[in-house]
């Protein structure tokens, strides 16, 4: 008789902002590694669901041609009415990543960067850091490169085009020998991607964010040996560290009160990443070693001894007592 054995299903919901969709990409990844899972994405924009459906969790219908899930994800504001219409569909396990707007008893369990203060329990685990797809590297390259990744305005510190200029103009005069790689984001201003642009030469290669794809980064990643960020992106900084490289942060002032403020502190703090002022540590050619970041296998080790009947072939699931 063939073995109708069935990996574990689970449904990925997602607001497609890239850097909630990037923590769907890492947690999924791990579980599928770790359990053997099966991936399915689901568009919110795709499943509208009135308000009231979402609190009496009335699920809506959905694609027939998608399994019935044994875990369901959401990550952002975006995807909170779907999850929440689907916390009772077919006795599915439901998730959220970062802090919702609703009770968390409304869902199975949730992981939440530890700088938003949300107490962890038994179904709320915290995380250093956003959970990002990077995988951390097993050696750096003895090759003297840099990269820099750079942001823009943001509610979490005073943007300065000046500022970030001089600061990176600094770095690339200390270190002339480096060879330099220089990318924005979405929220880069324009007059500033110009000013950098000016700087390309044989040694500094500037790189339109257009121009890059889900891999870029990892692929950056491999080939440096230092990176630095600004620090109004949290994801960024957490996919720095995440890899491995050793990870300065450039210098902007901080707008008091912010959650991302307080992470980038707590960062520092366990030795993950530096601050401008001891560049001197990021750029040296023997870095002491920092303690491992790697918020989506810690994720998802937690999620499966959470739930651990769950993420197991459906065969073995059925025929147990």
């Amino acid at each position: 008789m063939e073995n109708d054995t069935q990996a574990p299903a689970i449904w990925l919901i997602t607001d497609n902002k890239p850097g909630h969709r990037n923590q769907l990409r890492g947690l999924a990844g791990r579980l599928r590694a770790l359990t053997g899972a099966k991936l399915y994405w689901l568009n919110a924009a795709d499943y509208p669901v009135p308000l009231w459906r979402a609190l009496l969790g009335l699920a809506p219908t959905v694609d027939k041609a998608l399994p019935q899930p044994d875990l369901i994800v959401a990550a952002g504001s975006g995807t909170h009415r779907l999850i929440l219409a689907l916390r009772r569909y077919r006795k599915a396990r439901t998730l959220v990543l970062m802090k919702p707007a609703f009770p968390l008893n409304w869902v199975d369990g949730a992981i939440i960067p530890a700088h938003d203060d949300v107490k962890p329990s038994k179904t709320v685990l915290n995380t250093e850091g956003v959970i990002n797809a990077i995988t951390p590297l097993a050696e750096l390259t003895g090759k003297p490169n840099a990269l820099i990744l750079f942001g823009g305005p943001s509610e979490h510190f005073d943007w300065n085009n000046d500022t970030i200029t001089s600061q990176i103009s600094d770095l690339i005069a200390r270190y002339p020998r480096w060879h330099w790689t220089i990318s924005d984001s979405r929220r880069t201003p324009e007059a500033l991607y110009r000013r950098l642009t000016e700087l390309q030469n044989e040694n500094i290669s500037v790189v339109h964010h257009s121009q890059t794809d889900d891999d870029w980064l990892k692929h950056q990643l491999e080939t440096s040996r230092a990176v630095w960020v600004t620090p109004d992106s949290m994801s960024m900084v957490c996919e720095a560290a995440t890899s491995g490289v050793p990870t300065g942060i450039f210098d902007l002032p901080p707008r008091a009160g912010s959650r991302v403020v307080n992470g980038i502190t707590r960062l520092a703090g366990l030795g993950m990443v530096a601050h401008w002022s001891d560049h001197a540590s990021v750029m040296a050619e023997h870095q002491p070693q920092h303690p491992r970041l790697w918020e989506a296998d810690r994720a998802a080790r937690w999620i499966i001894d959470r739930f651990p009947r769950l993420l197991e072939p459906r065969q073995n699931k059925e025929q147990r007592p």
